[in-house]
């Protein structure tokens, strides 16, 4: 046998026949209510989420879903190797084989080079900026195209 059953609008629980209020809204909607506390905390609009004991505060704080619902185990990717631009799948495959040893040896040898090459075009540099006979002259001398400030007799102090 079916028992015709209402919800109550503020705690959601069930409303058995005989049982709650049923509410009219201005608007003519009609709103059940289990209970008269369900009754009095609706006229004195409160909201149903704030109120520990009613299932929209449950539902919101992830309360009592581990026994409705268990979570779905999603696969475990794999992972796929391919290949990088400038580098095969072998040549990855024999880096990864090399020993951490081996690999810091190359990278010293390599830093050595780099370090001999930056040298040698310094030094080549060097040889290249030998001044033309010209001499150097600062900044904050003139190169006698005005008249100074004492060859024009005025005093400086």
């Amino acid at each position: 046998m079916v028992i015709a059953t209402e919800l109550c609008a503020l705690s959601e629980y069930k409303i058995y026949p005989g049982n709650g209020k049923l509410f009219i809204r201005r608007d003519g909607r009609p709103v059940f209510l289990g209970s008269s506390k369900a009754y009095s905390l609706t006229l004195q609009r409160k909201k149903p989420a704030k109120l520990v004991w009613t299932q929209a505060w449950r539902r919101l704080h992830k309360k009592g879903l581990a026994e409705t619902t268990s979570k779905k185990k999603s696969k475990r990717r794999t992972k796929i190797q391919r290949a990088v631009v400038g580098l095969s799948l072998d040549d990855i495959n024999k880096r990864a084989a090399q020993k951490p040893e081996f690999r810091n040896a190359q990278r010293e040898a390599a830093l050595k080079e780099v370090k001999a090459r930056k040298i040698k075009n310094r030094i080549e540099k060097n040889k290249s900026n030998v001044p033309t006979g010209r001499a150097n002259i600062g900044k904050n001398r003139s190169r006698g195209g005005g008249a100074s400030a004492k060859a024009m007799g005025k005093n400086l102090r």
